[in-house]
């Protein structure tokens, strides 16, 4: 791809933040975005931005007791656009931006610190009911229908003798009908599970050898396509999920993305062969899957097995001295794209030539 043809990583407008911000995510078709953390004194902290004329303006901020850690806008209708989060505590709580002084729905999810968070169901994207998982320090995997109080409709939890593993990202997938869905988690001595939520099982297991960071499925509402997990040495894996074989699992491709932590995963949303990590050198690298010439074959026993793709570095930069800590695609307009770091920032960007691809 000839230089000018390349997109373009362009920072649009940039902040600077009094507190340290853990996420950021645009609230579904507006121009509008939070931004989640905890400020100096121990308490959390929820803004809400709109971009106006260039800039950010501040349209509310929200304190709350304790530190917020991750949320998702999921599990909520477009209609009522409800911010669900996860704080220090092992709280859930979901939020109406427009009164948030007491949450919606709230819940002590989790013994320790929430670390990661996810909502399929509602926004109109994948079919079925409107379901938040949280991952927690604690061990456990916890899925919470927001119309049920107190409960959670599935937990996964290590057996009885088995070491609880700190859980740091879980993602929802293949939630393309009314029965299918399952939860990815990722954890920190690099296990990977995925969870079949239908059959309330296990359905596949590996190790990464490192802390998985992040993990996104490509899609959350088709049949499974693609999985992107990223670990802690600089390194990500982009498993098909088309084929599983019984032995060797899904096939995958690995790349070494940076020499430093690769903390987040996106796909692009209007197309999802296109995917940004962010690193804890804080740059950001575009990259492409290339599919193979055959997704599939069969092994020496006639057996189907994947067959893995390649990916390619469209474009990298470098935004931040501090690792990028959070990073969310716009879903309304193609190349726009929000991300904060642990300098205390939080930066729009704009990506071009992405329809060019």
């Amino acid at each position: 791809m000839a230089a000018f043809e390349k997109p373009q990583i362009i920072a649009h407008i940039q902040k600077s933040l009094n507190y340290t911000v853990f996420d950021c995510k645009w609230v579904p078709c507006s121009a509008k975005f939070v931004t989640m953390g905890n400020f100096a004194r121990g308490t959390g902290v929820i803004q809400l931005y709109e971009i106006q004329h260039g800039d950010l303006k501040l349209l509310r901020e929200i304190e709350k007791a304790k530190p917020i850690k991750c949320g998702t806008f999921g599990a909520t209708s477009l209609q009522q656009r409800y911010l669900a989060t996860g704080d220090f505590d092992g709280n859930l709580h979901i939020w109406n931006l427009e009164a948030p002084e007491i949450p919606v729905y709230s819940v002590k999810g989790h013994k320790e610190i929430i670390n990661t968070i996810d909502g399929v169901g509602g926004l109109g994207i994948g079919e079925g009911a409107p379901e938040i998982v949280t991952g927690s320090r604690d061990g456990t995997v916890k899925v919470w229908d927001p119309r049920q109080k107190d409960d959670p409709v599935a937990n996964m939890e290590p057996v009885q003798g088995e070491n609880k593993r700190d859980c740091w990202t879980v993602a929802f997938g293949n939630a393309y009908n009314q029965e299918e869905r399952v939860v990815c988690a990722g954890y920190d001595n690099g296990d990977i599970k995925l969870f079949d939520l239908r059959n309330m099982s296990l359905r596949w297991e590996t190790n990464i050898k490192n802390g998985v960071c992040s993990v996104e499925f490509d899609r959350k509402d088709i049949g499974m396509n693609k999985l992107v997990a990223t670990s802690l040495e600089g390194k990500f894996h982009v498993f098909d999920m088309r084929t599983q074989h019984p032995t060797k699992g899904f096939a995958s491709i690995s790349e070494k993305a940076q020499k430093s932590t690769v903390w987040q995963v996106r796909h692009l949303p209007q197309n999802r062969e296109l995917f940004l990590t962010a690193g804890g050198a804080g740059g950001l690298h575009l990259w492409k899957y290339e599919y193979p010439a055959q997704r599939s074959k069969k092994d020496s026993e006639g057996v189907e097995m994947g067959v893995a793709g390649s990916v390619s570095l469209l474009q990298n930069v470098t935004l931040s001295t501090q690792p990028i800590s959070s990073l969310d695609w716009s879903p309304d307009k193609r190349g726009l794209c929000i991300c904060s770091s642990f300098d205390q920032m939080v930066r729009v960007l704009i990506i071009t030539k992405l329809h060019k691809i």
